[in-house]
This record gives structure tokens, sequence and C-alpha cells, in this order.
């Protein structure tokens, strides 16, 4: 049996080595789950900045003077990918999503995937979820209990 010595970084510093014998999925471990899923994230990063640097995505520009492009934002489990319309971007998020779901043997659920348009027309959104294979949903929604969209003169926006 083949034993490796592994460590790890806390905080910038490497711990003492340790035996990795079972994999990250071993049964009653409460850690394995969280960092299964931090490897998964940032593979799912890594695949995301690669579309980005190869002009085969395209962000979303905030900000006016000094604007900051957007392409996605990881939370947990949770994942935003954010882009210009285009039919350029909604292939590369096909491709994404099922490459992603190839190498990392985790199944994207397209059902609970959904698409959202900021003054996009309802056709072009229909359109691109049919493509996608998944559901549109409008803002304003709740996203982390936090209000996305809506109107901003409002008091209770």
């Amino acid at each position: 049996m083949l034993l490796q010595q592994l460590h790890v970084l806390v905080n910038g510093c490497p711990t003492n080595e340790f035996n990795f014998e079972r994999g990250l999925r071993r049964q009653g471990d409460p850690l394995s789950t969280f960092l299964f899923l931090l490897i998964a994230a940032e593979g799912l990063n890594a695949m995301m900045n690669a579309l980005v640097s190869a002009d085969l995505f395209s962000g979303y520009n905030v900000g006016r003077s000094d604007p900051v492009n957007i392409s996605h934002l990881q939370f947990a489990n949770d994942t935003l990918l954010v882009g210009t319309k285009s039919w350029a971007n909604i292939r590369s998020l096909k491709a994404l999503l099922i490459l992603f779901d190839v190498t990392s043997s985790l199944e994207v659920n397209f059902h609970k995937t959904m698409l959202v348009g900021v003054n996009v027309s309802d056709s072009w959104l229909n359109e691109a979820s049919t493509v996608l294979n998944c559901k549109i949903f409008h803002v304003p929604f709740f996203y982390l209990g936090l209000p996305i969209g809506g109107d901003s003169r409002k008091l209770n926006f």
C-alpha cells in the first residue's frame, strides 16, 4: 500500500505532514464535505478564469471610473456566473458546465440552474434557457437573504 505524506497551508504556513490514506470522502469526517467542495469550487474557478483569459467568455463590468470585470462569484457551494448577453457566452457556459460535470464527477443539475437576464428580452431568455436546459428567473429575487434587483427608489430596497 502506497502512503503519501501531505501537509496543508494554514494562514500561509505548512502544517506537519500527515498520512493521506482514503481520500477526502472518508465516512464520519465532518470536514471531508467542505474540503471536497473547496477543491471542486477551486476547479470551477480555474476553468472559468481560463475561459475569460482565452476571450471565450465576456464578464460584466461594474463601476464607471475604474471598472472591475466580474465573470463569476462563489460562496460555499453556490456559484453565480455573470456575463454579457451573447450566444458565445451561452455556448461557453454550456461547455464549461458539461466539462466540469465530466472532470469533477459532480453532476450539474441543469433543472436547478437558473438564468437571470437584466434588460434582456423574454424571447432571448427563453431561447438561451432552452440551450442551457435551465429555468428562467426574474429580478427582483433573494440570494443568500439579500435582495437582488428591484426598485432602488423605494425605501425598502
